[in-house]
């Protein structure tokens, strides 16, 4: 059978009219493996003797938390669990892909699609059953949704509805009457590029993987390891690249322009 490769998530089937994609059913088991962390973790730091898997996951949060303080300094606090969570939430995404059986577990859907593999031996219609989260474009798109709408709320909140507002209509001179569309123009943009950047970069990662070994099949058992700790690697560092943006964006946002 040939690789499978959509470009957007497959549906699975249809519950009450809306269509659960492939890539839907793996991020409600990344959210639930997030959850059990965080319970984990809460549970673990009321004790005394912990383990190992503690430090690890603490290592991860005084590490982000710090970072994170270099760019928004004594407003940390206060932003930390909104990126604290992008952070997390992108990174189990991302790695969600290079989980053996997601993408290669391939089940006969209930709607048919046009993006769909036919296997030769039973004639039949399959799709994968899991599919990454952020290899789905509409999952980054809601993420950087998220993440524009955010940085709006936190500049009402701290500049107040006029300050801010004038940072987009500001009448005082022809220069700034200018600049203000400019200023609308580039949060559209800023959508645009938190989803696309994210969503090729794991995509591209999770074809590579797929194609690499019917291209390569007697030099693959070499390579795949080099290419599942870089695929690792990527994934960690788009989800930092997504939340630095994010923190640089709101710290401008809930900052007064003289």
């Amino acid at each position: 059978m040939s690789p499978h490769i959509s470009i957007k998530g497959e549906t699975v089937y249809e519950l009450i009219g809306f269509p659960v994609t492939n890539s839907f059913i793996t991020t409600i088991l990344v959210v639930i493996c997030f959850s059990f962390i965080a319970h984990y973790y809460y549970s673990e730091i009321r004790k005394e003797t912990r383990s190992l898997v503690f430090y690890a996951i603490h290592g991860l949060f005084v590490g982000m938390y710090g970072m994170l303080e270099s760019v928004l300094r004594q407003k940390i606090n206060i932003f930390y669990p909104l990126l604290g969570a992008f952070f997390f939430f992108i990174l189990l995404s991302n790695w969600s892909g290079l989980i053996p059986g997601v993408g290669s577990i391939l089940i006969k859907p209930q709607v048919q699609s046009s993006e769909a593999v036919v296997d030769d031996e039973a004639h039949e219609v399959r799709i994968p059953l899991l599919r990454g989260g952020t290899a789905d474009l509409n999952t980054t798109i809601a993420l950087a949704l998220v993440s524009v709408f955010m940085t709006q709320i936190y500049g009402f909140k701290f500049l107040g509805p006029s300050e801010h507002l004038k940072k987009y209509f500001d009448f005082r001179n022809p220069i700034m009457i200018m600049l203000g569309p400019l200023e609308i123009i580039q949060e559209f943009a800023r959508i645009i590029s938190f989803g696309f950047r994210l969503y090729g970069n794991i995509f591209a990662g999770e074809v590579l993987l797929t194609i690499v070994p019917f291209l390569l099949p007697v030099f693959f058992s070499f390579v795949v390891a080099p290419m599942f700790l870089i695929e690792l690697f990527v994934g960690f560092v788009q989800a930092l690249v997504f939340v630095m943006l994010s923190a640089v964006f709101i710290n401008m946002a809930t900052t007064a322009h003289h």
